[in-house]
Order: C-alpha cells, then sequence, then structure tokens
C-alpha cells in the first residue's frame, strides 16, 4: 500500500536517514516515548480489552501511541491474521505522523504452546523444534526453515521473530532447551546464523528481524531453575564458561543480527554487577555495544518493570528496590532500546518529569528503533500484508512438505535391536499413544499387546509443572528420570512383545531404566502419521543427538551449570544416531557428531 507523503519522511526516495532525522524532529516526547514500548497484546482483538483482560492493540495504538506488538494466540488461518495486521495499520494511519506498527512473534512453528515461550502452530507449517533442526544438523535445512518461517511471517504482516533462542543448554534441568539448538557452541553457530540468513532475505522490506536471545546467553541457570520466577533469578559460571555461552552471539553479530534479547536473569558470582541482564550496563553498553560493536535494537525480555499482575511480578531481579521510574531510566542508562511486554507509556513520561532521565538519552533508541521501520518498508509499500496471499502462502502444502520432511530427517534412532526396524507391512501393532487411523496402509492396530506383534510407545520427558503456576507451569522444572509407574509400564510391554519406544525430548530425559524396548527413538516434535511412515521404512531416521543423554540424576546434579558435555558417563553421546535406508535394509551406521569440538 503506498501513501501520499505527507511529510519528508514519507518519501522513498529519501536516503534513510534524512528519513529519520525528517520524524524524529517531529516527534512529541510522548511520540518517544511511545516507542520505545513493545506490549503484548492478542491476536484478532482491535478494541477494548482481549482475551486476558488487557488492553488491545488498537486501544493502545490510539490511547498510548504504542507500535510494536507481540501477538500471541492461534489465528484460524492466514486471512484472520492478516486482515488484523492490516486493521492495526489503518488505525496507525489515523494518528498525526502515520508511524507504522510493526508486528512480532514467538516461535510458532513447532510443537509446544506456552504463552510465555512459544505459540501453537495452528495455521502455520508445524516444524520439529529447533532441537530437532539442530538434531538434523544440515545449514541447508536451516537455512530452508528460515525461508519458510519468514515467508509466511512476512505474508501475516509479522516482520519481528523474537528468535533464534542461541542460548546453549548445558544445564540439562532448564524449562526452554526444546527451542535451543543445544549445548554445542559450534553446532548452534552454523545452524543460527543460516536460520537467520533465510528469515532475513533481502535484508529490507522482503525481509523478517531476528531477534536473537537470550544475550549473553541464559543456558546455565542455577539448577535449570528459569528466570521468569525469583526462585531461578541466578546464572552462575562454576566452570568459567561465560564466553562459550557468548560465542553464538558473537558470530549473528558479525553476520548482522539487527535485534538483541537480554535474558531475566542475573549473573552470579562473576566480574559483571549482579543485576538482570537487561539492567546491567556492563554487559549491554560495555559488552554489547563496545566490546562486540553492536548498534541495533535490543529489547528487554517481557515484564521487567511492571509484571504482570500478584501472580506475575516483574522480574527486576536486583534491582527490586527501584520505583517503576527508577527502572525504566536505569534501563535506558544501560543501553536498552525497547521494554518487552510493557504497556504504560506514563512510567517512561514520569521519568523524563522528574530528571530521572534526560529527552536526550531517549535519541539512540527513537532512531535505531525507526530505522528497523525504514529498512523493514513499513514505512512504503510494506505496510499492508495481503490477507489473500497470506492464506495461500501460510501453511501451504509445499510449506507442510518441507515441515514433514524436518520432522522425520530429526528422529534419533538410539537404539535397534535385532534390527526390530525398519517393521514390515500387515503386521498387528499395539499403539495406544498412537492415533490408530495413522497405520492406515501400514498395520492393523490391537487393543490388547497380548495379540500384537509389535508395541509402539510415544511419551515424552517426565514434565514436573507446578500447577501453582497454572499456566506458566508448563515450564517444566526438576527430575529427568521416569517416575516407577511409567517405567514399570514400558517394562512390563517390552517384557511381553518386541516394543518400539520413542521418546520426546523438551529436555534431555534420563532413558536408563526404560531401555528395555528392543528400539528406542529421541523426537523433537514429529506427528504420529510421519513417525509411522518412518518406523516402516517409507523415510529413514537420519538425526544425531544435539545433546549428551545423561545417565543419572545424580550425574545431572554434579555437573557443572555452565560446562557442555560434563555429566558423567552419558548414556548416550552427543552426535549418536543409528540409520537405516529402506524397510529392505539393515541398520548401517552411526552418525558422526555434526560439531567439530565437544570438549
Amino acid at each position: 500500500m503506498d501513501i501520499e507523503p505527507r511529510y519528508p519522511y514519507e518519501n522513498p526516495r529519501l536516503p534513510v536517514e534524512h528519513r529519520i532525522d525528517d520524524l524524529f524532529g517531529r516527534m512529541t516526547r510522548k511520540d518517544k516515548a511511545a516507542l520505545i514500548f513493545h506490549a503484548d497484546i492478542s491476536v484478532g482483538h482491535v478494541d477494548g480489552t482481549d482475551g486476558w483482560g488487557r488492553p488491545a492493540a488498537g486501544t493502545l495504538l490510539r490511547e498510548r501511541g504504542i507500535t510494536h506488538f507481540l501477538a500471541q494466540g492461534t489465528p484460524r488461518d492466514g486471512r484472520d491474521i492478516a486482515q488484523w495486521h492490516n486493521r492495526l495499520q489503518e488505525i496507525a494511519l489515523e494518528s498525526p505522523l502515520r508511524i507504522p506498527v510493526t508486528l512480532a512473534s514467538d516461535p510458532r512453528h513447532s510443537a509446544t504452546d506456552n504463552p510465555l515461550t512459544s505459540q501453537a502452530a495452528g495455521a502455520f507449517s508445524r516444524w520439529p523444534e529447533a532441537l530437532g533442526i539442530a538434531a538434523i544438523g544440515s545449514e541447508k535445512t536451516a537455512y530452508e526453515f528460515g525461508e519458510v518461517v519468514g515467508r509466511e511471517y512476512r505474508a501475516a504482516g509479522i516482520r519481528v521473530a523474537l528468535h533464534p533462542q542461541v542460548d546453549l543448554s548445558t544445564e540439562y534441568r532448564w524449562a526452554r532447551i526444546a527451542q535451543t539448538f543445544g549445548e554445542d557452541a559450534d553446532l548452534t553457530t552454523r545452524v543460527a546464523v543460516a536460520y537467520c540468513q533465510g528469515l532475513h532475505g533481502d535484508g529490507g522490506a522482503e525481509s523478517v528481524a531476528a531477534m536473537a536471545k537470550h544475550f549473553p546467553g541464559g543456558g546455565p541457570q542455577k539448577d535449570g531453575l528459569d528466570p521468569h520466577f525469583s526462585d531461578g533469578r541466578e546464572q552462575i559460571y562454576p566452570g568459567g564458561r561465560f564466553d562459550y555461552h557468548l560465542a553464538p552471539f558473537v558470530a549473528l553479530i558479525e553476520a548482522g543480527l539487527p535485534q538483541v534479547m537480554p535474558y531475566y536473569g542475573m549473573p552470579v558470582g562473576t566480574e559483571w554487577e549482579e543485576v538482570g541482564f537487561a539492567y546491567n550496563k556492563g554487559i549491554i553498553t560495555g559488552l554489547l555495544r563496545q566490546r562486540l560493536g553492536f548498534d541495533g535494537v535490543v529489547c528487554t525480555d517481557f515484564g521487567v518493570i511492571t509484571g504482570m499482575g500478584e501472580t506475575f511480578p516483574a522480574k527486576a531481579w536486583g534491582v527490586e528496590h527501584l520505583t517503576h521510574e527508577q527502572r525504566a531510566a536505569r534501563l535506558i542508562d544501560s543501553g536498552v532500546d525497547q521494554f518487552g511486554g510493557e504497556k504504560d507509556v506514563s512510567v517512561l513520561l514520569d521519568a523524563l518529569s522528574s530528571g530521572l532521565l534526560t529527552e536526550a538519552q531517549l535519541e539512540q533508541p527513537v532512531r535505531r528503533l525507526l530505522r528497523e521501520k525504514f529498512r523493514l518498508g513499513l514505512f512504503d509499500g510494506a505496510r499492508m500484508a495481503d490477507p489473500e496471499r497470506a492464506n495461500t502462502v501460510i501453511g501451504s502444502a509445499a510449506h507442510q512438505t518441507l515441515a514433514v520432511r524436518a520432522q522425520q530427517q530429526s528422529l534419533v534412532l538410539l537404539k535397534n535391536d535385532a534390527s526390530l526396524l525398519p517393521l514390515s507391512r500387515g503386521i498387528r501393532v499395539y499403539a495406544p499413544d498412537v492415533d490408530p487411523s495413522v497405520f492406515e496402509g501400514f498395520a492393523t492396530v490391537v487393543t490388547d499387546p497380548a495379540e500384537a506383534d509389535v508395541a509402539v510407545l510415544r511419551t515424552r520427558t517426565p514434565d514436573y509443572a507446578d500447577p501453582a503456576r497454572h499456566f506458566i507451569g508448563s515450564m517444566h522444572k526438576g527430575s529427568l528420570e521416569f517416575r516407577p509407574e511409567d517405567q514399570q509400564r514400558i517394562q512390563a510391554i517390552a517384557g511381553q512383545v518386541p516394543t518400539v519406544l520413542d521418546v520426546y525430548l523438551d529436555r534431555p530425559a534420563v532413558l536408563t531404566d526404560v531401555l528395555a524396548p528392543a528400539a528406542v527413538f529421541a523426537s523433537f516434535g514429529t506427528d504420529d502419521r510421519p513417525f509411522v511412515e518412518v518406523l516402516f521404512g517409507e523415510a529413514g531416521p537420519e538425526g544425531s543427538l544435539p545433546v549428551d543423554l545423561p545417565r543419572s540424576m545424580a550425574a545431572v546434579e554434579a555437573s557443572r551449570t555452565d560446562v557442555p558435555f560434563d555429566t558423567a558417563d552419558p548414556l548416550f553421546r552427543f552426535g549418536h544416531g543409528l540409520r537405516y535406508k529402506s524397510s529392505s535394509a539393515e541398520e548401517i551406521s552411526e552418525a558422526g557428531s555434526p560439531a567439530s569440538d565437544v570438549s
């Protein structure tokens, strides 16, 4: 959509820096303050409140001038989200300066559905988790994945991706490992750079900006607890491997990364001040800006100033004593450009009025944020989405074919005794955890393991969510060992009939007591039908473990939180993965490590 220019900054023929100068000079203090806020809102809601009782996006646009939004929720189809996005852009055009909306999204192309970390795929193509992309280990696949995500996001009007998550999963109890690329810095770097290259495309109006997280690496969480909550606020480095966790960010910045998100956690026992990373001037200005030369957008993780009520307080770790206005001022002083999940613009305006901040301190953040809007073409022809194109592109058959192939490639075959796999067609299968319809054309499903030729069990890493935290409790924590009743169930069935066990790994499970089955898979978000096709040799498993799998919880508890591959005598090593070619082929090899250094 082209609009008739009113001012020089709306003229696409002018250099971007000239356009920024012109627009910046026309902005009021409130305009500048509003640009700093990146609000979380629900897809589909325009006016009034959304399904969470929060102000809807249109309300925030009209009343507070906010133009950056994280879109949460799953649309019915591509047309819906594109039309909703366009309605927001129309409201933005009603404002005096007509600053366009920038829409962002957490990951929404895989199996996870947690409002704090990622969204259900819904209408979008459904790929394996990031950990599964790492299991494939292919830069080509990572680039292809980034291209598809970028294409579908652009069609919806989404122009900023709050990913990739390049934290290194060196603490196996941490809840957020599924969205990482594993614990090896080299593998993570290679895959993440390729993914971002696919996502960024031409770097302009046809691109999606990646916001890599969580700087300077959120993996080494004390006891595996997460800093969304006060009991998990400490990030520790007993092995002195701070720079190891920093490495993927260094490579991404060198490759042109446009945006970064620091984590909630605070470093403990290091040279750095013990405050949350977003509040940490040594980390944001000293390390990120000065040492690494990053001049892109830095957006805080969500809710570090005001939080979300009593059940979800602000993650202002180390600065809890500060007022909201003091927190806002400290964030700007630390080098941050934008406040994630915050909506109360008056907090920043009050900080300015009281002298905690000067308006001059907003100039660099505002200019960076405007530069991104101009670079992405949002002031020009890329402002509006095409709903009909969105309905065609998002979740297209071509994209879903690629996604399903990746789901299959990511499967890691850990064990295949007596070459049980691939299975032969026409057998009787007991599969209580699998949709019976997906066996059509392959096998007859029976309801009693005594009547079966093979049993197929699908389970996941043990889930010790905290029910007191409601939906936030889906952030798992605690033991990686299977409960005794689950061990007994698997062992009993495997003792009765040849059994295939598949374990969905959102954390590196301890499989020591569930290895009775003849064949064991690790998976990262493979749907039932693609999984069954692999069982019967229509496709072969091609994945290699992107993490070690520990032998015991004692080994996990004894390991150093920041050191990769540090559990004693792991059950399966990084890079392990067996292969078979087809229904008539033998198990042929164990894959080599996809990384160069696992020390």
